[in-house]
């Protein structure tokens, strides 16, 4: 049986390699083999994908951002669609990923209208309204939608699709993380000192609107907190130069790390992090964090004066249970001065930090499932829908 996954950007294809790899655990107990291919990236094809187009580093968020991705991306699509005509597979997963991911269903649907689309983690529509006819294009062309978050399967069951709530897959990948006490020993940082991870992108775009003001209060920070220790890992190699460019900048150390993430959020005492999947990583290990966003001036005010975009949240953690777990500084909000004060507040607050602690509690049993494998659960449903 072949399999075919669609995703895109650093946070999909870590999403993608998780379910791969539990695809593949999956069919072998069934006594079924797969062969699984797609468009992802390095996690999908260590998990045994063979990927087609590497997507990892084709994503923006915003208007203008998006501009020069616009022409690879559609290059891709129409590769894409091309390469599942003639080779057209049992099953085709989507991994988040909607304007690619939405038109590639769209044409396939078309030509092959029995050949079964899912949905693994689907847009957030169920946060902010989409523009034109998405929503109503997305329920057309799925026949079914694993949802990972309950607001999730709810928002699409109400809509009509086919939709079962499986959890979300980051409760697996937090299993592997290891203990606070072996992180800091292998990062030799002492009891007494603080270590900050700085997590500013995933896109390219971020890299100029968020590393700056981060290492703006990196250097603030250092001067009230003399012990700490700055830790920026890096999501794409290709981001490195761009990375240390930046942080020369500035006169404070930031030590780079290329590797798994999990070793150095385990560790920390604080992150200061853009928005997405990140976030519950933290929230699922509990470490303190400050979420920041900025986009484009242009992008940001065609959204508010034109579109009337706005949503409750942009951060993952806040969205499970819709209130402020951690805090939020969009646009010009996201100023080294508003980091700072509220960094030192999660650093040296005792009754902050217990508050905090209750509500990522509070999250962890929202999302947390009575089962060995969230990703298992998600493979079962996938395999069933090939084999019935």
């Amino acid at each position: 049986m072949r399999i075919f996954v669609s995703t895109g950007e650093v946070s999909g294809d870590l999403q993608g390699g998780l379910l791969v790899n539990a695809l593949f655990r999956q069919a072998e107990k069934l006594g079924k083999k797969i062969e699984i291919e797609g468009l992802g990236g390095q996690k999908m094809q260590s998990a045994g994908a063979n990927i087609i187009t590497d997507t990892t580093a084709l994503g923006a968020v915003g208007l203008w951002e998006s501009l020069p991705f616009i022409l690879p991306m559609l290059k891709i699509q129409k590769r894409t669609i091309k390469y599942l005509e003639r080779n057209l597979p049992d099953l085709i997963i989507l991994i988040d990923y909607v304007g690619p991911n939405l038109a590639i269903a769209t044409s396939l649907k078309k030509t092959f209208p029995n050949v079964p689309i899912i949905w693994y983690i689907g847009p957030q529509f169920w946060v902010w309204t989409p523009l034109g006819k998405d929503l109503e294009q997305l329920l057309k062309v799925t026949d079914k939608l694993l949802a990972i978050f309950p607001q999730e399967a709810k928002f699409y069951q109400e809509k009509g699709l086919d939709t079962t709530y499986v959890g979300h897959p980051l409760i697996d990948r937090i299993k592997q993380a290891p203990t606070r006490e072996f992180a800091r020993q292998k990062l030799d940082i002492n009891e007494d000192e603080k270590l900050i991870v700085l997590l500013p992108a995933s896109r390219k775009q971020e890299l100029k609107y968020l590393l700056p003001v981060m290492c703006e209060a990196a250097v603030e920070l250092q001067q009230k907190i003399p012990t700490t220790k700055f830790y920026l890992p890096i999501s794409l190699p290709q981001y490195r130069s761009q990375i240390e460019q930046t942080i020369q900048e500035y006169d404070v150390k930031i030590n780079l790390y290329e590797g798994e993430t999990l070793n150095i959020l385990a560790a920390a005492d604080l992150a200061i992090t853009k928005s997405g999947t990140v976030n519950l990583e933290l929230g699922l290990l509990k470490i303190p964090q400050v979420v920041i966003y900025k986009v484009n001036a242009f992008t940001i005010w065609i959204a508010r004066n034109i579109l009337r975009f706005s949503i409750s949240f942009m951060s993952p953690v806040n969205l499970v249970s819709m209130k402020e777990i951690v805090p939020e500084l969009l646009q010009e909000k996201a100023s080294a001065e508003n980091i700072i004060n509220l960094s030192l507040d999660l650093l040296l607050n005792s009754s902050v930090q217990q508050q905090l602690e209750n509500d990522y509690q509070e999250l962890i049993e929202t999302l947390d499932q009575d089962t060995d494998s969230i990703c298992d659960r998600a493979a079962i449903e996938i395999l069933e829908n090939i084999i019935n």
